[in-house]
């Protein structure tokens, strides 16, 4: 082989080399990495990026300086299956969405029910719990019975959550908050709410530690809380999915779940029930 060919080879091979590392700084640039043998990307290689409010006790909340919760433990497990670090961070539940389209996380599991709507923004996996949306007043409330004594009524309610729509069809005075607990403790302050609608597990949390609040008559719809990831790593969520499931068939999900609730969260009978879309 000439000494020209050679030349020629090795000044090929060379720009070969600087323009996969080219395309490898680019990626670590967009601070998204494949794991080996997979095809959905993370932003933190070796590690399962999860995002929730940090403020929906007991789904997920911090205590002692770290996230804790059910979501968190189910984070965590999936994580596991995955051979994944769990990462779990938090972001404010009104704009929780958009930080996913954005890529700070890989994922929301932060008791994110499915909509319609969302799954215009997101993917989302099977639901890994059921939960209802419920009407809550002050224990010594005698003049709500219904949904349509709300008319009129200070409502109080998450911005951007599942039940902020309904609530704008039972009253047009609402009141916003991005803790649902803290809409729950106001309830029980004279003259600050005359109801607040939240998922029918955690006023039952909150009226078991004390709150002087009470349900009020059945469900107004059952939800899906599912993990949400960006449209365009699908991969990555039918990964997601077969870990969910792996933790469900090895009784994971069902220790995890009576740790928090006594009961597991995905045994409801559905039958008749009208699930929100």
């Amino acid at each position: 082989m000439s000494k020209l060919k050679s030349l020629f080879l090795l000044l090929v091979a060379t720009v070969l080399l600087l323009s996969a590392c080219g395309e490898d700084k680019k990626a670590e640039d967009n601070g998204a990495s494949k794991e080996p043998g997979v095809n959905y990307e993370l932003v933190k290689k070796g590690s399962l990026t999860f995002a929730a409010s940090g403020l929906y006790k007991p789904f997920n909340f911090e205590e002692g300086g770290e996230l804790t919760g059910f979501d968190i433990e189910i984070g965590n497990a999936i994580a596991e299956k995955m051979g994944l670090e769990p990462n779990p961070v938090t972001n404010p539940f009104e704009t929780i969405l958009q930080g996913l389209v954005e890529e700070k996380y890989d994922a929301i599991i932060g008791s994110m029910a499915y909509t319609k709507k969302r799954a215009e923004q997101a993917n989302f996996t099977e639901p890994y719990y059921y939960s209802g949306g419920m009407i809550f007043v002050s224990k010594d409330n005698t003049e709500i019975k219904s949904a349509d004594d709300l008319k009129g009524k200070k409502i109080g309610v998450v911005a951007q959550s599942t039940y902020e729509e309904p609530a704008k069809t039972l009253s047009d005075n609402l009141q916003y908050y991005s803790s649902d607990v803290v809409a729950l403790k106001d309830l029980t302050i004279k003259g600050r709410l005359d109801a607040v609608i939240t998922a029918d597990i955690v006023g039952f949390e909150a009226i078991e530690n004390g709150f002087e609040v009470k349900e009020v008559g059945k469900p107004l719809w059952v939800e899906q809380p599912s993990i949400a990831v960006r449209k365009d790593n699908d991969e990555l969520r039918e990964a997601i999915d077969e870990a969910l499931q792996e933790i469900i068939d090895d009784g994971t999900y069902d220790e995890i779940s009576k740790k928090w609730f006594d009961r597991n969260l995905l045994d409801l009978d559905l039958e008749g029930v009208e699930l929100l879309e």
